[in-house]
């Protein structure tokens, strides 16, 4: 687990980077300087040196720690199909990875050490500060918040969406459905079904296109294997 590290860089090409933009000692290419004695061997630029005759040091990027924030989404529509308990086994192995660059978890309306839920969910990042570093959100994304907004306010974000097989494809033709985030009741049939898959096609794909500008994104299904997921989907990375 040690050679994985929660992935920071947006998947598509937005500002969120661990590399900041200061000489030291990283992977991202800062600049070219001319060598001065003492600088590495393996740092100097030969290809360089071969156009001018002249000796330089590349100059890397210096990385500077992540700083995560975990927030679990505490709503009701979490309590269905076992994802609360499969979201807090997500949890613990990804503030295992995070806890040497700093993490923070939040729960009761403060940061604290320790795994807690959030009631009424998500929508009460919109109410408070923006966390610090990278916030880490275990959500169904089932919650009726503004989604767009949120993120957006958010700024680094690593959305990790835990749904169950049966939300993703509900296997009946006719039922009466509870909806716990809302307490109604409905009677559905093949035409709500249809609706009700096309809709939510349309909202994975916004929090999807949103969190990878944003940072990473990942859709796990609860009991899937969580590292193979997160690796294959670009939340986890090799260090």
């Amino acid at each position: 687990m040690t050679r994985y590290r929660i992935r920071t860089r947006p998947t598509q090409p937005f500002a969120g980077e661990r590399t900041q933009a200061v000489p030291g000692r990283g992977l991202e290419f800062y600049e070219l300087r001319g060598y001065t004695q003492g600088d590495e061997p393996r740092f100097i630029d030969w290809h360089a040196y071969a156009r001018t005759g002249r000796l330089y040091t590349r100059i890397f990027q210096a990385e500077a720690p992540a700083r995560f924030t975990f927030f679990l989404d505490g709503s009701k529509s979490m309590l269905l199909y076992g994802k609360q308990a499969y979201a807090e086994r997500v949890a613990r192995i990804l503030t295992r990875l995070a806890r040497p660059e700093g993490a923070f978890l939040w729960g009761g309306g403060r940061y604290r050490g320790q795994l807690s839920w959030v009631e009424p969910g998500p929508a009460v990042l919109l109410k408070q500060p923006r966390p610090r570093g990278v916030t880490v959100l275990l959500t169904d994304g089932l919650d009726e918040a503004d989604w767009p907004r949120m993120l957006q306010k958010l700024w680094r974000v690593v959305l990790i969406q835990i749904m169950a097989p049966e939300e993703l494809a509900p296997r009946f033709a006719e039922a009466l459905l509870h909806d716990v985030e809302v307490d109604q009741r409905m009677e559905v049939g093949q035409a709500e079904i249809q609706g009700y898959q096309e809709a939510l096609e349309k909202h994975l794909l916004l929090l999807r296109t949103i969190a990878r500008r944003l940072g990473s994104y990942a859709l796990l299904r609860v009991g899937e294997p969580i590292v193979p997921a997160l690796l294959r989907q670009g939340v986890l990375e090799e260090r």
